[in-house]
């Protein structure tokens, strides 16, 4: 585990799995959600992760790295059944998804966050979550704690998906290598249009754009020799935020002055280059490969 060197706390909330890489007979944990409180830790800032878990050997795997990197699991669920975990495989060094349970257990309970959930939500700087989380109808509940969320819509998403999170949400992220410039540039503008104060918009290779108050902001990649790029938007999202939040006034996001607030997103959108050309030279998400059960 890195030393802790940052004053603030930051929570993943959502998903966990094991990717299991069939043609290595190996399994790494991840899942978005629990790929961002692992990067916090690696990046040294103190990180939480909130979510379901099963009872069988895989969820056990996921908390014994989840304690290694002394992330808190102390508010997570757990339930009798099959934990979450994906199937993939590796083509020259880019991931392929071959199937899953779709959460497992995850997908079966609803979240019902209470009142201590809130209270405890409360010490963090920035709340991160994802469409694999099943925490749509709990956003509105999430933002009770006035902490800034962070969500992460990958490739998928549409004009009523949009609808339904976007005004519950303060930063979203969105996978664009599959859309045209001016297809990325309609979406990125109708997140905002919906509430989103910050709209990152990634394009692999290509690098990364950002949308505030209605000004663009480009960044480039970082190239790299990729070994595995499982978990480069992830990484990529982490360090963006806790850059944001190292930029911040008291280390709390106010998304503003706009000079300088887009200044400081010009400065995150270069660590989160960095940090996820980094990640593409370790195996699975965040390394801690295991024999697959």
């Amino acid at each position: 585990m890195k030393q802790i060197i940052e004053s603030f706390k930051v929570i993943g909330i959502g998903d966990n799995v094991v990717d299991k890489y069939v043609h290595q007979g190996t399994m790494y944990p991840g899942g978005n959600a629990l790929n961002f409180s692992a990067y916090a830790a690696m990046c040294g800032v103190q990180s939480a992760y909130l979510g379901k878990f099963g009872n069988d050997e895989v969820a056990r795997y996921i908390q014994q790295v989840i304690d290694e990197l002394g992330i808190d699991r102390s508010r997570c669920r757990s339930y009798e059944g099959e934990n979450g975990y994906a199937r993939v495989t590796l083509e020259k060094g880019d991931r392929v998804f071959l199937g899953s349970n779709k959460g497992g257990i995850a997908k079966e309970r609803a979240w019902e966050f209470t009142g201590g959930d809130l209270e405890y939500l409360k010490q963090f700087a920035v709340i991160h979550t994802s469409l694999n989380s099943y925490i749509e109808q709990d956003l509105t509940v999430l933002r009770e704690s006035g902490v800034p969320i962070s969500f992460d819509f990958s490739v998928r998403w549409n004009d009523d998906y949009l609808q339904q999170v976007c005004p519950d949400i303060d930063i979203a992220f969105l996978s664009c290598s599959h859309l045209t410039a001016e297809e990325r540039e309609r979406e990125m503008r109708k997140a905002q249009r919906l509430g989103v104060k910050v709209v990152v918009g990634t394009v692999g290779e290509e690098g990364s754009y950002a949308l505030y108050d209605d000004e663009w902001v480009y960044q480039q990649a970082v190239s790299t020799d990729a070994l595995d790029t499982m978990g480069a938007g992830d990484s990529y999202i982490t360090a963006f935020l806790m850059e944001l939040i190292r930029s911040a006034k008291d280390r709390h996001i106010e998304f503003g002055p706009k000079d300088k607030f887009l200044a400081d997103i010009k400065a995150s959108m270069g660590k989160g280059a960095e940090f996820a050309a980094q990640i593409c030279r370790v195996h699975g998400a965040f390394g801690f490969g295991a024999p697959l059960v």
